[in-house]
Order: C-alpha cells, then structure tokens, then sequence
C-alpha cells in the first residue's frame, strides 16, 4: 500500500518548493532569452557590399562591451543603416545617410523619458570631448506634442555641445522596431563612417565614461 503523505509533511514541502522554483527559474530564463532576441540588432548573417570595412570595426567593439557599456548589442555583420529622416534646429531635412564619412552615435530620446533626460548631459559632454570632423553625438527628439518643451529642457540642463534634431513624427521609432533595434527609449546606435550600423544600446549609458569613450574611439578608426 502506498504510503499517505501528511498534509504538513516537510519533504513534501519542500519538494513542492524544489518544483516551483525550477519552473520559476525556467520561466525568467525564457523571458530573458525573449528580450534579448527582440532587441538584437538584425544585422543579416553575413557581409555586406556596402559595408567593407565595417566588420573589423564590429570586431574591435566586442571586447570593449563592458562595464559601462555591458549593454552594447555589437553587429556580428554590419548591414547599412536603417532609413531614419528628421529634422535639424532651423527645420531642414537630414537623414542618417547625412553624416555619412563621419562616425555617429545617434541617439533618440524625449522629454517624458526620464532615463533620456537622465543620460542628456552624458551625450553633450560626449559630444564636447569627442565631437570632430570624423565624430558626431546626433541627439533626435521623439516629442509628438508640446513641441518647444525639448529646446526648453536642453536649455535648462545647460546643453552646449549637441545640435538639435527632432522628428515630431516619431517614424524613426516605428523604423527602429522594424528593424529589432528598438523597444523604447532612449535607443542609441553606432554607425561608421561607412554609414553601417555597428552597434545598438537599449537604455541608457554613461556617454562620457571612460569605457563610451573607448567605444567610440574604436567605432571612428
């Protein structure tokens, strides 16, 4: 005859916990292989034509995604950048393929994000110690509505390196999701000289730490 567990026996108890935690624990592992695919770039699986000597640059990324920069998605194989227009100050369109022959950290952002407004002066001081003619911080505001408060807000946290764009259209969001590079904000990415997307960042990220700067020195050369 099978033996009756009581009601209050402890390895009964216990073993039903053993049960519960493994499938606890198997369930935050899918979840978190789910997030990580959703936001890996989608860079295709082999190189690029357009993209010559972007893999070298991706190659030289990879090491360097540590500590302040641990959250750095590199491109196993860089593919162009994905088609983003936007506007800069004074209203005139600008693409990502504007900057190309400079390298770009191209970051989107707005005002209601309070991670992007956290990391804001991060990026202009990034810009003030990096920006050159082959480097560029291109900061582009998503803000739909109550369109002077992102010139306001750069003003009041004493932005003085970083252009302004903005596209009040928030486009450049729906392109990012198609692409898999985006699930929210801030999302920032690295493109090449080249014009191909070598790196993404969900979440914010010390611009000017010392291991940013590492990574943008890489992503210039």
């Amino acid at each position: 005859m099978a033996k009756i567990m009581p009601a209050g026996d402890p390895n009964l108890s216990r073993a039903a916990a053993r049960r519960r935690l493994a499938f606890a624990g198997a369930a935050i592992l899918a979840a978190a292989a789910a997030l990580v695919y959703a936001m890996a770039p989608r860079h295709g699986n082999g190189p690029s034509a357009a993209c010559p000597g972007s893999r070298e640059r991706a190659l030289a990324l990879q090491p360097l995604a540590h500590g302040e920069m641990a959250a750095l998605s590199v491109a196993p194989w860089p593919r162009p950048a994905p088609e983003i227009a936007f506007k800069s100050a004074d209203g005139a369109p600008v693409t990502l393929a504007s900057f190309k022959g400079k390298a770009t950290l191209v970051n989107f952002w707005a005002t209601w994000c309070v991670p992007c407004r956290r990391e804001m002066p991060a990026l202009d001081r990034l810009q003030g110690k990096a920006g050159a003619e082959d480097f560029a911080v291109v900061a582009v505001n998503v803000d739909t509505a109550r369109l002077e408060r992102p010139k306001a807000f750069l003003a009041e946290i004493g932005v003085k390196n970083l252009a302004f764009y903005a596209d009040p259209s928030a486009d450049a969001l729906q392109v990012l999701k198609a692409e898999g590079l985006g699930l929210g904000l801030p999302t920032t990415l690295l493109i090449d000289r080249e014009g191909c997307g070598l790196a993404a960042l969900a979440g914010a990220a010390e611009w000017d730490s010392a291991d940013a700067l590492a990574v943008v020195s890489a992503a210039r050369k």
